[in-house]
């Protein structure tokens, strides 16, 4: 009777084991969500990063990527459906994003991925202590925008008036406008603002340029300016006006230049958020991150349409030249 005990005791032991091994492992899910259209390289730079951590997609991670295709009114339907789906973490490829994302949601872990400034934006309490569900990677677009007045000087040196495209509603425009106008005093530049609140104030924006008599052109950016870079570009060539601009989706839509952070690497980054959140960290006890890697774009096609030569000691500091 007592082996028999035993017996049926192993067994059952056996067979409860068994079954805990057969029973399959949930699999994290993560969202990633972007008011632009498909772009390679940062769905393939996340992806990049979380394999770096050990993840490889479709066997130990599973990850919901959704693109607004430049209609940010889509943004808070596709936020409210990566809640459905319960993911645990959700990326955001850019501040429209991660607004829609922090008002679906105060429980699932956002991370940011480029945002120009999270505290004015109010989705973190500081970059020390973001606090709440929030946080991830600055790209500290405001504080680049003096550096830009300065490359674009060392372009056009003749260049003593530059109009600047930006929209004054934008998240971190301010503080961007701000940043120009010191570095314009140093340079000797006048600047010309122009709002772009639609997207018809873009050609009244190089209309208005003109008549101020602008040597070149700026960009603040700003989700309009942004969603109509072909435009935007295309009117620049037209006014024979060289422009400098905050994302390099500017120069792949025909752009002459751009300079910000790198917004690749940074998207990369963002997959150490993603680890440590899986593994059970707070976002409100992980500092936000800045930039550590720039990119200078020049797109020669385009300085041709003008007659613009760039002069050689600013083409050798490029990060990639279209020819």
């Amino acid at each position: 009777m007592n082996k028999k005990f035993w017996l049926f005791t192993l067994l059952f032991l056996v067979a409860g084991t068994l079954a805990q091994a057969q029973q399959p492992k949930k699999v994290p899910r993560i969202g990633y969500l972007t008011a632009s259209t498909p772009v390679a390289q940062l769905p393939e730079a996340l992806r990049e990063g979380l394999r770096q951590l050990g993840y490889i997609e479709g066997q130990n991670i599973a990850i919901e990527f959704l693109y607004a295709e430049e209609k940010p009114d889509r943004l808070p339907i596709l936020a409210a459906e990566l809640v459905r789906l319960k993911v645990d973490v959700i990326v955001t490829g850019g501040p429209t994003s991660t607004r829609a994302a922090k008002e679906a949601t105060v429980t699932i872990p956002i991370v940011m991925t480029q945002d120009g400034d999270p505290v004015g934006n109010g989705f973190v309490a500081s970059l020390a202590r973001p606090g709440g569900n929030i946080t991830g990677l600055s790209s500290l677009s405001p504080e680049l925008s003096g550096k830009r007045l300065e490359l674009l000087k060392e372009i056009v040196p003749k260049a003593n008036r530059v109009a600047m495209l930006g929209t004054s509603t934008a998240p971190g425009n301010a503080q961007g406008l701000k940043e120009t106008e010191l570095a314009a005093k140093a340079f000797g530049v006048q600047l010309q603002y122009l709002d772009v609140l639609d997207p018809k104030d873009i050609e009244i924006a190089f209309r208005e340029a003109g008549r101020g008599r602008a040597d070149a052109v700026l960009s603040l950016g700003g989700p309009i300016v942004l969603a109509q870079r072909t435009k935007v570009t295309a009117l620049a060539v037209k006014n024979r006006l060289p422009a400098i601009y905050n994302r390099p989706e500017f120069v792949d839509a025909g752009g002459l230049v751009s300079y910000s952070a790198s917004f690749t690497d940074m998207t990369r980054r963002a997959a150490t958020y993603v680890d440590k959140i899986l593994k059970g960290a707070k976002p409100a006890d992980l500092p936000v991150e800045q930039p550590t890697k720039f990119e200078f774009i020049v797109n020669l096609k385009a300085a041709k349409k003008i007659d613009l030569t760039i002069p050689p000691n600013v083409l050798a500091r490029a990060d990639k030249v279209i020819k």
